[in-house]
């Protein structure tokens, strides 16, 4: 082939050619000058940062005939061979292609044999995440232990999937992106062996789109000179990207700011009428109000700014905006963003994108009036409720305070009054129903309920933080099979769990019990008086039980005598009767 791509022409051969990584190099170099290299070496990083070029120099240099050296002489049989790979000893292996464990094994069965040309077999297994996980075991045992004349380079944009198992095996090299510098200086070198003359703002343009990849900067480059064939501007960088100038994304921008939502649509219609990628558009503009914000904070670190060059309008851009909008401006459109990648319609998105900002101020206000008014009347409601509790507390205090009176001036001749019954209480449905409960409560029920009272107020927590407060003064003092009375100390306690969480307190009884139950609601001073009245009845009853039954019971020899004799022929007679006969 009479021509070749620029990247491959420009393949480092020699460690201090790979460009960025010199904290790589450095080591590598030491580690082969003393001959201490590993067995294995996991080499992880970005694509187009020198992975695989440092691989076969390493490769090279092992197997240089001056080794043990620190670069190889790239003059001598072996190295030559190595670099156009005619050497069947150093094997190079695509994982995305070869991951299934047939290859892995092909690999183990044969590691055991002799190199036939160089002194070392070295085996570069490329984008080595993609091996499934029965290749990596197959592969386990031999990378751990391998034969004295086998080197195992493996390399990977993505360590993450490696297992630890293969990891821990391995010195593992960690490639960085490389600086836009240092790009842009590999890039002169490469134009000053060329016959193609190209502007530094190209140059420039070129290292921001490469993202830190060299290979791919060496591509962009070699695509440019293609297009533009004399001479390389910015324009033509940025017609082969797909990207827009930097006076373009700042006129955009400026339109954002001012809120001028037609300047802004006609730009993105501008835009697409010329055939850029909306997408990379979207991806500029954050870019470019993040490099805003980077050097409003910090004007002193222009080498940390990814899609701009720092001029007047930049400058200018950058004393006008204001970090808050900015914030809003970046997570707004990178919401777009995620929505245009699976959209068959990126234009739409780009535009209403554009509109929704331009409105956003407007749309801020508004929504922060209407938090400022929701707050207020919240604020009003807890007035309320203040002033109506303590209306509440001060009626009760003048009604015990009315009632005291009244006892006091009434006269001493008035007929006494009958004992207070519990119905007389102002909770007096509450009494009738806790009345007609407990004949049929039983202690295994209200024992079943205490049990879980605890699991029932967490629960109940959960679903209403008010109602749980509401309802921790309660105890539950009877129940039923199908009822459960609730006694509390507070009126206002009682009537907010009767009236307004009475359901979510019997779901969260039921939800801690084998089934549901209805709650009665009771205050303390009542089921007082309740459970004295229903204790005194019930001994009443048992007390008149009691005689009759002794009555009914016969004594034994009474009747033992009337079986004997007949009961016509038997007179019972007490003492009492005896002592008067007697008399």
């Amino acid at each position: 082939m009479s021509y070749q791509a620029l990247y491959r022409v420009w393949r480092p051969q020699r460690l201090e050619d790979v460009a960025g990584q010199n904290h790589i190099t450095q080591t590598l170099q030491n580690a082969l000058r003393q001959q201490k290299f590993a067995h294995a070496y996991l080499f992880s990083g970005p694509r187009g940062t020198g992975k695989t070029s440092a691989a076969k120099i390493v490769a090279k240099a092992i197997n240089c005939v001056h080794a043990p050296v620190a670069e190889p002489c790239n003059e001598c049989e072996a190295c030559q061979g190595i670099q156009t790979g005619s050497v069947v000893d150093v094997i190079e292996i695509d994982a995305a292609s070869n991951n299934g464990v047939d290859e892995i094994r092909y690999i183990r069965d044969n590691v055991i044999a002799a190199p036939r040309d160089v002194r070392y077999k070295v085996y570069i297994i490329d984008e080595v995440h993609m091996l499934s996980t029965g290749a990596f075991n197959a592969l386990l045992k031999t990378l751990e232990e391998p034969p004295e004349h086998v080197v195992f380079i493996l390399a990977t944009t993505e360590a993450h999937k490696i297992p630890l198992t293969i990891v821990s095996r391995c010195q593992r090299f960690d490639f960085k992106r490389i600086s836009g510098d240092t790009i842009v200086a590999r890039m002169k070198e490469v134009v000053a062996e060329g016959e193609v003359e190209v502007e530094d703002d190209a140059l420039h343009f070129i290292s921001r789109a490469a993202e830190g990849g060299m290979r791919d900067a060496l591509s962009l480059l070699d695509q440019a000179f293609s297009f533009a064939e004399t001479k390389v501007t910015a324009s033509d960088v940025q017609a082969i990207t797909g990207a827009v100038s930097q006076s373009f994304l700042a006129s955009a921008i400026t339109s954002l700011i001012e809120r001028d939502a037609k300047e802004a649509v006609q730009s993105a219609d501008t835009l697409i009428r010329e055939g850029k990628d909306p997408l990379r558009f979207m991806e500029d503009i954050i870019h470019y109000l993040r490099d805003l914000l980077l050097f409003q904070t910090a004007p002193d670190v222009e080498e940390l700014l990814d899609r701009v060059q720092v001029d007047e309008t930049f400058r200018s851009l950058a004393d006008k905006i204001e970090p808050d909008w900015a914030y809003k401006t970046i997570d707004a459109l990178h919401d777009e963003l995620r929505e245009m990648k699976g959209s068959s319609h990126p234009k739409i998105f780009l535009e209403m994108a554009f509109i929704h900002i331009c409105q956003g101020d407007a749309g801020t206000e508004g929504n922060a009036s209407a938090d400022n008014q929701q707050v207020q009347r919240l604020v009003e409601k807890v007035q309320q409720l203040e002033t109506k509790i303590r209306t509440l507390e001060e009626g009760q205090e003048n009604g015990a305070a009315r009632a005291s009176s009244r006892e006091g001036d009434m006269p001493r001749q008035a007929a006494p009054r009958e004992k207070p019954k519990p119905s007389s209480s102002p909770n007096s449905s509450g009494v009738r129903q806790a009345q007609q409960l407990l004949p049929q409560a039983s202690k295994e029920e209200r024992v079943k309920i205490e049990s879980r009272w605890a699991e029932t107020l967490q629960t109940l927590k959960k679903e209403s933080v008010p109602a749980h407060a509401w309802l921790n003064d309660a105890q539950p003092v009877a129940a039923t099979t199908d009822a459960v009375l609730l006694v509390f100390r507070n009126e206002m306690h009682r009537g907010m769990i009767a009236d307004k969480f009475k359901a979510l307190t019997e779901h969260a009884i039921a939800a801690n019990n084998d089934h549901s139950y209805h709650i009665l609601t009771l205050l303390k001073q009542d089921w007082d008086q309740l459970k004295e009245a229903y204790r005194g009845k019930h001994q009443q009853a048992a007390a008149k039980e009691t005689p009759n039954e002794e009555a009914n019971e016969e004594d034994p020899l009474v009747a033992e005598a009337k079986k004997l004799v007949g009961s016509d022929l038997v007179e019972v007679m007490d003492d009492s009767n005896i002592e008067e006969e007697d008399k």
